[in-house]
């Protein structure tokens, strides 16, 4: 497939153009025009880049790219490496963050729904990233499902707040997203779930009556990438794989 091909495809399919990020959604990094092999991760990490040199891979795919609004312009240290990777091996790079976070069937959020077997009824917070459904199982508590995230996720989650609360309602939003835990609860979540938790979501928590999940960024956005190694695969006939380098965050 032509490298602009591909790159139209997903602009497409993920509606790269519609939200307001803190980054550019689509192609990052301009490599060889044909494109036949996909390496898909989270985040474009040297780790992840090295991998894709030495596999002979013609282009990368990640949820966290390379260009962040408010970073240091400069190419020099670990920007210049990562660069200077994908630039001598002619190796694109697309990134794709808040597109990813809520494609209704690839995102992020729907992948992990997947994942636990949550059912989304609703969206909610800035651009409608969070999601609002009901748990696996009707009447599960919080910690409960804590316990489901740690096995299906192979990570402790951090739970604060009453763990013996009945959950009816479960609100989530993969990453950090412990800003949208206050609109999640105005939304009528009795459990909110999310990758990071700051100082003041431990207050909230506590003071609202609604439990909150800190499940990890990296372990929370795993899913995403995942889907898309699949859709790559079987639906456009790529080459196309996914590495889960591990993170503990």
């Amino acid at each position: 497939m032509q490298l602009t091909e591909l790159g139209g495809h997903l602009d497409t399919l993920l509606d790269a153009s519609r939200l307001k990020d803190y980054c550019p959604n689509g192609l990052q990094v301009e490599g060889r025009a044909e494109v036949r092999r996909v390496l898909c991760g989270v985040t474009a990490s040297q780790a992840l880049l090295d991998l894709a040199a030495t596999g002979a891979y013609d282009a990368v795919f990640v949820h966290h790219g390379l260009f962040w609004k408010g970073d240091d312009g400069r190419v020099t240290g670990f920007r210049r490496r990562r660069l200077h990777t994908l630039l001598a091996n002619d190796i694109s790079l697309f990134a794709y963050h808040l597109p990813l976070d809520v494609h209704p069937e690839l995102g992020n959020n729907a992948q992990l729904a997947r994942l636990m077997g949550w059912q989304g009824t609703a969206r909610f917070a800035d651009q409608e990233l969070g999601w609002i459904g009901r748990p696996a199982r009707e009447g599960e508590r919080a910690d409960e499902i804590a316990r489901a995230l740690a096995r299906r996720l192979g990570r402790e989650p951090l739970l604060v707040g009453d763990g013996e609360r009945t959950v009816r309602r479960i609100a989530w939003c993969t990453g950090g997203a412990q800003g949208f835990f206050e609109p999640a609860i105005l939304a009528g979540a009795e459990l909110y779930v999310s990758g990071e938790i700051s100082e003041p979501t431990v207050h909230l928590a506590r003071e609202s009556g609604v439990p909150y999940i800190a499940a990890g960024h990296h372990a929370t956005e795993r899913y995403g990438a995942r889907a898309m190694a699949h859709y790559l695969n079987e639906v456009l006939g790529l080459e196309a794989s996914f590495v889960d380098l591990d993170n503990p965050v």
